[in-house]
């Protein structure tokens, strides 16, 4: 009996794989494809050190085909699901929405098909604190209404949570869905804009700043994500449910810069630009539905959390430059 995670060699992926494969003595299957959405020698790095560990195995392949679906359920005896695969980016998808819409929405898809076919004990629909959209009431509450989606990666996630969610009412596929807010930590996503600004400081180059840096958003270390996950795949009469897991206290962007800046010991060098439209000014978690169903309660500390990225950007990047 086997765990599968999607995305796996990813950067919550092998965090999660690592949890799961210290805490328990279940087999873990991590699928990725490797693409090149961002340098894969990130999630090659990843995927060799999963590869070291008991009962984890590294499989290359889509989770967008339904039939190796069908193959890797059935071969691999998987009896829960954890789908932390897609395209991630809020301002990548606003140029590039197709390849959003064919993997986050028709991969999520493929993936409830075979678990539909092949039943399984609990699929985990990791989604996105960006479903909110702009017109959500602060903080952001499972139970509220939500806004409309700012950018097509928040329009896809909510697409994947109801076909989810529907999956569930119709045939009865556990499907539980879980909205993270802003992880960050080691191996973060190159992309990101941690990423972005700890690379331009470190190195004394300017980098964009979208805004006036009053953007807030609730940063959350992936070790309490990952916790919250593997709370939400153990916990009982959950079916059907969404919680967000987040840390429910919004920060500033300008405040992170300058986490960054004390952390490096370095002066940042900021290139003003205006706002974008596909920012949500603020993202808060309410996090009174996970503390109650899952024990949720976030343990790091921002200012911890800055400084042990840092830490590992500094050691990383003195052999695997950002690019």
């Amino acid at each position: 009996m086997s765990i599968l995670i999607t995305g796996g060699a990813g950067f919550i992926g092998s965090h999660f794989a690592e949890l799961i494969s210290t805490e328990t003595d279940e087999t873990c299957v991590c699928l990725d494809n490797f693409n090149d959405f961002y340098d894969p020698a990130l999630k090659r790095s990843n995927a060799a050190q999963l590869e070291k560990l008991d009962r984890v195995k590294v499989i290359e392949g889509d989770f967008c085909d339904l039939d190796s679906n069908r193959q890797l359920l059935q071969e691999q005896q998987i009896t829960r699901i954890v789908h932390l695969g897609a395209y991630a980016g809020v301002r990548y998808s606003v140029e590039n929405p197709f390849i959003y819409e064919r993997v986050n929405i028709g991969g999520t898809l493929a993936l409830l098909e075979a678990a539909r076919e092949f039943p399984v004990d609990r699929f985990l629909l990791v989604s996105s604190s960006t479903v909110y959209g702009k017109g959500a009431g602060i903080p952001f509450r499972e139970d509220q209404p939500l806004g409309i989606p700012a950018s097509p990666y928040g329009s896809t996630k909510r697409s994947a949570e109801l076909m989810g969610l529907t999956y569930q009412q119709l045939h009865n596929v556990p499907v539980v869905c879980l909205r993270p807010f802003s992880v960050y930590g080691p191996r973060l996503r190159p992309d990101l804009a941690l990423t972005v600004f700890t690379d331009a400081i470190a190195n004394g180059r300017k980098f964009p700043l979208f805004g006036d840096g009053s953007i807030r958003r609730d940063f959350t270390h992936v070790s309490d994500i990952c916790r919250g996950m593997f709370n939400a795949l153990h916990a009982a009469g959950i079916d059907g449910e969404v919680f967000n897991l987040g840390h429910s206290e919004p920060i500033e962007i300008r405040r992170i810069i300058e986490l960054i800046e004390k952390s490096l010991g370095k002066t940042a060098q900021i290139d003003q630009q205006p706002e974008r439209p596909e920012d949500l000014p603020i993202t808060y978690a309410d996090l009174t539905r996970a503390e109650k169903h899952l024990q949720y309660a976030p343990q790091v500390p921002i200012e911890a959390g800055i400084d042990e990225f840092c830490k590992w950007f500094r050691e990383w990047h003195e052999v695997h430059p950002v690019k």
